[in-house]
């Protein structure tokens, strides 16, 4: 879940914060559905909860979401709606009740974004064990998915995992040196934080992200 970023202009943040593929069709499930964590090509981007930050690997995030937020746009130009997210959890029962917290989170504190479980799903929870810890996904063409690990949602706290790795799919970029109250901060401030709520600044960037909904995202190149 990291950086600290020098100011840019509202162009260039939309191509370096971090987050994950939500076009429709993007639900990238591993070719092993139940193993995801086991087959992740070395192509692919990923984002820790607990590791080292990589602005590389937050300008590939964004350019995901860019990429198929503009994609809905296409299919409704006019709109300046809040952006509809669906996600399933077909694949991790077992962190329903985490992902339904997260998602009241998300939507009681962003207006322009609103995530919702539901089929045809946008991108995708999965469970299991990796050596990597939990972590979000991306080939950075628009396909990406969150992979909650076992053991490491028993050491932290469960929602804030899962909502940390939501905030990837809408756009935040890891910052591990952050303090508790940061939610991006990830597992930095060590398994005694307990927050799972974004702050101010954090609420205010995925506003800023996903701004009059669809009408804000830049039209596809």
């Amino acid at each position: 879940m990291s950086p600290a970023r020098p100011r840019v202009s509202r162009k260039t943040l939309l191509s370096t914060a971090l987050g994950l593929g939500l076009a429709a069709g993007l639900v990238a499930a591993p070719a092993a559905a139940a193993a995801p964590a086991s087959v992740a090509a070395p192509t692919r981007v990923t984002a820790a909860y607990s590791g080292q930050e990589d602005q590389a690997q937050n300008q590939a995030f964004l350019d995901a979401v860019m990429k198929s937020v503009a994609t809905k746009r296409a299919a409704a130009p006019d709109s300046t709606a809040a952006v509809t997210v669906v996600y399933s959890t077909a694949n991790a029962p077992s962190f329903r009740t985490q992902i339904a917290r997260s998602t009241q989170i998300w939507n009681s504190s962003v207006t322009n974004v609103r995530l919702q479980e539901g089929s045809n799903a946008d991108f995708s929870y999965y469970e299991g064990n990796s050596s990597r810890g939990s972590y979000a996904s991306t080939d950075g063409h628009g396909n990406g998915y969150i992979f909650l690990d076992y053991r490491q949602n028993q050491q932290y706290n469960s929602t804030r995992v899962t909502a940390h790795e939501t905030g990837h799919v809408l756009g935040l970029p890891d910052h591990y040196s952050g303090p508790c109250s940061e939610l991006m901060s990830g597992g930095g401030p060590g398994t005694s934080c307990q927050n799972a709520n974004p702050n101010a600044a954090e609420r205010s960037r995925v506003n800023t992200l996903w701004r009059n909904g669809l009408a804000a995202i830049p039209s596809a190149s």
